[in-house]
């Protein structure tokens, strides 16, 4: 079957200034709360850092001609904070506005399109000392920092992103798998709370401004999880709690809805939990976007005695390898539930997906070269996709993350995602077999498959 696109559609890859740029002390910066994070002992697999990862910084020239080879139509980057304001607020570091400048001129003298994140996570360590996101003083210095990139940016950057994916901020005040690496339940759901509002402050300035033709929007990440059993009340509680308590819709009710959704505050009053709401957060928070950014990568399904069975283990010391099902197909459920369940009526775009390879002891270069397997699974994403635009929803692009291996979090350089291998001790950037098929696909704005 031929899968074609609407004609204008945007074709584009995903990427985030921590996890590529490198240079983590150079040019007037300063850490940032994961540049610390990754020095905890055992925050990170093999005890890897940031401080190189694919050094896009000084490599951006060679990156974006490989990106326009490929027909790379947009390029998703994100800003890094602290090479912008050392000190978090105050002091504007020049050497980092220039390297922005420079690398937008870059990826626009190839005509891509650059998308503008202000936020993946990343923040000066200068404030997180000073609470980080639990502190409400932030709404204030992210709204300065807003102020800064408009100031510096806003004529060259029509499309702008206020986060990417704000689930990663409770996880790391929360849970402490992520950066600041806090496990303080209460704190983490107060800190995602406030990085709300630091998003409705953001567009509330953008919009200020009224630069024409510029489209803000947000990236929100869907992990949807199913009950096994629908008939089950325990498995559909499961799937509740991830869906509602735990994930996507802390986020999507106050930004899409204007409210929180009665399953959370009931688990907070249950909890014995509250979040500091203070007057205008949530019109603040429920403010009209121009573009809806979705990132989709898998779905869960959940059986009451698998997790019980789980759980088990872990209170005896058993190491948790759940082996991960992929499902690209319900990428149109999503879709649609953006729609009825949420009111979503902007533009959306599809804005990450991906599947890395495992890579704890590496293995011959051919095993990551002939990538059949990633090919395969992107292909089900956009007949996802594809089936949403049939149906009329207003999908406008679609970005892979990601152009090449980088520094994947807490998984370090352990799982590669790129259709670009990524050799990190020399830096070379070898083109697998994803690399082509995509280049393929922006050339026909679509593919064939065999269904």
């Amino acid at each position: 079957m031929q899968y074609h696109f609407p004609e204008n559609f945007l074709w584009g890859i995903a990427s985030c200034a921590a996890q590529t740029e490198g240079a983590a002390f150079e040019d007037g910066k300063t850490a940032s709360c994961w540049d610390v994070f990754c020095r905890l002992p055992g925050s990170i697999r093999g005890g890897d850092v940031m401080d190189i990862a694919c050094d896009h910084y000084h490599l951006y020239e060679q990156d974006i001609a490989k990106m326009a080879r490929m027909g790379i139509k947009s390029y998703r980057f994100s800003f890094s904070w602290p090479r912008i304001l050392p000190e978090g607020t105050g002091r504007v570091n020049q050497a980092g506005i220039d390297f922005y400048h420079r690398l937008i001129r870059c990826m626009k003298s190839y005509g891509i399109r650059p998308l503008a994140n202000l936020c993946h996570w990343d923040i000066p360590y200068a404030l997180q000392l000073k609470g980080g996101f639990g502190n409400r003083e932030m709404i204030r210095w992210f709204g300065e920092y807003m102020d800064v990139l408009l100031d510096n940016f806003g004529d060259e950057v029509d499309l702008w992103c206020t986060f990417n994916e704000p689930i990663g901020i409770f996880v790391g005040y929360a849970k402490g798998v992520k950066a600041p690496g806090l496990r303080d339940e209460a704190y983490g759901r107060q800190a995602l709370h406030n990085a709300l509002v630091c998003h409705g402050e953001a567009v509330r300035r953008f919009r200020e401004r009224n630069i024409a033709g510029a489209k803000i929007g947000i990236i929100v990440d869907v992990w949807k999880h199913y009950p096994v059993r629908p008939d089950s009340e325990e498995d559909r509680a499961i799937a509740d709690y991830y869906n509602e308590c735990d994930g996507y819709g802390m986020i999507l009710s106050p930004l899409l809805l204007g409210k929180y959704d009665e399953k959370y505050l009931t688990y907070l009053k249950d909890h014995d939990l509250s979040l500091d709401i203070r007057e205008g957060d949530m019109e603040l928070i429920h403010q009209p976007l121009d573009y809806f950014g979705l990132n989709y990568y898998n779905a869960f399904f959940e059986h009451a005695d698998e997790v019980r069975e789980r759980e088990e283990l872990k209170k005896k010391g058993h190491p948790q390898h759940m082996k991960m099902v992929h499902h690209p197909e319900m990428i149109t459920e999503v879709l649609y539930m953006l729609v009825h369940k949420y009111q979503l009526k902007t533009p959306i775009i599809i804005s990450e997906s991906g599947i890395p390879e495992l890579d704890p002891d590496h293995g011959p270069m051919e095993d990551f070269l002939n990538d059949d397997w990633r090919i395969d699974y992107l292909e089900k994403i956009l007949q996802g996709v594809y089936q949403g635009l049939m149906a009329g929803l207003d999908i406008r692009g679609y970005y892979i993350w990601t152009f090449m291996d980088n520094f994947e979090w807490e998984a370090g350089f352990t799982m590669r995602y790129g259709l670009y291998y990524t050799d990190f001790e020399t830096l070379e950037r070898t083109p697998k077999k994803s690399a082509f098929w995509f280049h393929d696909v922006i050339e026909n704005n679509g593919f064939e498959r065999e269904d």
